[in-house]
């Protein structure tokens, strides 16, 4: 994103820091930090020193965080009972272009995250699910393949398309009669001459196909690609292969099936195969895209998320949502701490934040206040944003929090006709809203140090 304002520079690189820690809040840590530099400009116009409003601001966020901590809940979720989190990434899809069939997608996202993650260390390791897109299809044809998928095809149109329990050779060398490094030349001066130089180079395709076969592979994927004739071989032989596979998928296969990457033929051994229970082509639409599912695999750890779309843009926004809710449900995983959402929170610490305002004597009083006024523009943003009226949508809630004492009020965006967020089941990330208090926080008391920008093209 290229900005040429250097705080606007500050805002992309704070909402990028939420996207590295958290994954998930990214628009909400902007709100918030524009919210508190509004509210700092009407401070500094009254001559509040701005030390004085960063030291404020720092104990606002201290008093919002411990409350955070004092309103958050457990939940408890398991491998059976996958509810609380699918509802808690649906809570994320919501504000996404895809949150017509959110419900499908945080299912997708919860079931992707479990089937990789290590629930006693609490730990997941994202890189193991790959999140592939397509387009064609409806954005409802998105599916979960406990497995692999390559965009490649058999290299033999006659190939089997389907193999069951196959056994896969992954080959990193390529299909081909080795070539002297130095500059040669040979001279074929007599068809007897040529005929030898040709029955030399099948001999070694055929050596290279026999080793294969004589190790038990069903399938070859190979990283390089082999010309017509190993083709050939391979197709007579009853010995279906991939070829031009990418480094990355490569690895990803060979942790998938537990096999092993084979840098030379003479390394093939029947320990180094992989194994999958089904591998199959699958071909789109009238196109001649073709893709390979490798599924059932031996580790079953690697997942792939298939991503259908009517366009380029829809699958790529798709893929952005997608990696929000993985996050949203690997914070989970890691932390199972969550507070309301809907601006329910904000609204709790504004009220807090306010009330503790009274207890500091100096100038910082105001700035506290002002702190507990920017935490109302979130839940006055959503309202906004559903066409409801904000100022009486804000007001009528945060009395109605303050007179039944319930933190769990929120901004009613899809008119279910419930304030309660716990009804309706919007929660999100304790740690996800802590992180985007303290880091808008840290942007804001930062900006408010800088005296002026020097650019250099001014002078």
């Amino acid at each position: 994103m290229d900005v040429d304002n250097q705080i606007a520079k500050l805002m992309v690189e704070l909402s990028r820091s939420q996207d590295y820690e958290i994954g998930d809040g990214t628009t909400g840590v902007v709100v918030m930090a524009g919210a508190l530099l509004e509210q700092a400009e009407r401070l500094l116009e009254r001559g509040i020193h701005p030390i004085r409003i960063a030291e404020g601001y720092e104990m606002a966020s201290r008093i919002t965080v411990e409350h955070l901590e004092h309103i958050s809940q457990k939940f408890d979720f398991g491998a059976s009972n996958i509810e609380p989190l699918v509802q808690t990434c649906m809570t994320t899809l919501s504000s996404k272009i895809v949150n017509r069939c959110k419900r499908h997608l945080a299912e997708i996202s919860v079931k992707a995250v479990l089937s990789v993650a290590d629930l006693e260390r609490k730990d997941v390791n994202l890189d193991m699910i790959k999140v592939e897109g397509k387009v064609g299809g409806k954005l409802e044809d998105t599916e979960l393949i406990y497995g692999i998928t390559v965009d490649k095809d058999m290299s033999h149109p006659q190939m089997p398309k389907q193999i069951e329990d196959a056994k896969i050779a992954i080959l990193t060398c390529p299909f081909e009669p080795p070539k002297p490094k130095t500059k040669h030349k040979v001279d074929i001066d007599t068809v007897e001459k040529f005929q030898t130089l040709r029955l030399q180079e099948q001999k070694y395709f055929d050596d290279m196909v026999q080793k294969c076969k004589d190790v038990g592979a069903t399938l070859v994927i190979c990283q390089w690609g082999f010309d017509d004739e190993a083709n050939h071989l391979l197709m007579h032989r009853n010995l279906p292969a991939v070829r031009w596979v990418g480094g990355v998928e490569l690895e990803l296969i060979a942790i998938a099936t537990g096999g092993r990457i084979v840098p030379r033929f003479q390394e093939l051994t029947p320990e180094k195969l992989g194994r999958a229970g089904l591998v199959r082509e699958k071909s789109f639409g009238t196109t001649k895209d073709k893709m390979l599912y490798i599924e059932h695999c031996a580790n079953s750890r690697a997942v792939t998320i298939f991503i259908r779309g009517g366009n380029k843009m829809m699958i790529e926004e798709t893929k952005r949502s997608i990696h929000d809710a993985l996050c949203v449900a690997r914070n989970l995983i890691r932390n199972n701490s969550i507070v309301y959402g809907g601006g329910s929170a904000e609204i709790s610490c504004s009220i807090a934040v306010e009330a503790a305002a009274d207890k500091y004597p100096g100038v910082e009083q105001y700035a506290i206040r002002a702190f507990a006024d920017a935490l109302d523009s979130v839940p006055m943003a959503l309202a906004e944003n559903s066409g409801l009226q904000p100022i009486e949508t804000l007001s009528a809630v945060k009395s109605q929090q303050i007179k039944d004492n319930n933190p769990h009020y929120g901004i009613d965006c899809n008119d279910v006709g419930t304030n309660d967020m716990r009804e309706q089941d919007v929660f999100e990330t304790l740690i996800g809203k802590q992180q985007q208090i303290l880091l808008a926080t840290q942007v804001v008391k930062m900006i408010l140090k800088i005296d002026d920008v020097i650019s250099p093209s001014d002078y």
